[in-house]
């Protein structure tokens, strides 16, 4: 196996917390694939959510974003509740890099194996990427920690209020592309469909 799952989900710092332009020399933008999508019993982020994943080895930074997203990152188009490719995709989930089918719960035999497709309006590319920690919880720098400046095109945005005593250290805000807020009223009106090939092609090919 190239990525031992174990190993990768005990690197990441996973936090969730329920919500209400290209590449650069500091590496804030640059494309991530959140360590859970390794595991092929995950079958994807929800869009009412923020996850922050510290010690990402694939960030420069060292911390992948999910900023409100939906699905996977490895599978646009999503998948049936039998694990099978919704029509006019060719493939179903796999996961990254080893290519092990995602086959979610089998003890929750309701949801099945079934991946949301990813928002439209919010596809990984406008959602999901390297950042920074740039504020903390009350909008400050001045407490001792480190924090980043955000590059041209991103903007510090609050992010994480709350994620328990153990985690207040990814409390705050962070660099997000300008233009990318969730508006939990209007963001997410359609998904990306493979008859329309509007989220990329990964499963199209």
């Amino acid at each position: 196996m190239t990525r031992s799952i174990l190993a990768a989900l005990a690197a990441a710092v996973a936090v969730t917390v329920l919500s209400g332009t290209g590449c650069n020399s500091t590496g804030v933008g640059d494309p991530c694939v959140p360590e859970q999508e390794y595991d092929p019993t995950f079958l994807g982020f929800n869009v009412q959510e923020v996850n922050v994943e510290s010690k990402s080895f694939q960030c420069q930074t060292r911390l992948c974003l999910v900023n409100h997203f939906q699905g996977l990152v490895s599978c646009p188009y999503g998948q049936d509740q039998m694990g099978n490719p919704l029509p006019g995709a060719k493939t179903a989930c796999q996961t990254p890099g080893i290519q092990q089918k995602v086959t979610g719960n089998p003890a929750d035999p309701k949801t099945g194996a079934t991946v949301q497709p990813e928002c439209a309006d919010r596809t990984a590319d406008k959602a999901v990427y390297c950042s920074c920690r740039c504020a903390n919880v009350d909008g400050q720098t001045n407490d001792g920690a480190n924090y980043c400046t955000c590059p041209d095109g991103f903007k510090c945005t609050p992010l994480v209020s709350s994620i328990g005593a153990a985690d207040q250290g990814l409390t705050g805000s962070y660099c997000i592309k300008t233009g990318t807020d969730y508006n939990a009223n209007t963001s997410c009106g359609s998904q990306c469909e493979p008859s329309a090939k509007n989220c990329g092609n990964t499963q199209l090919q």
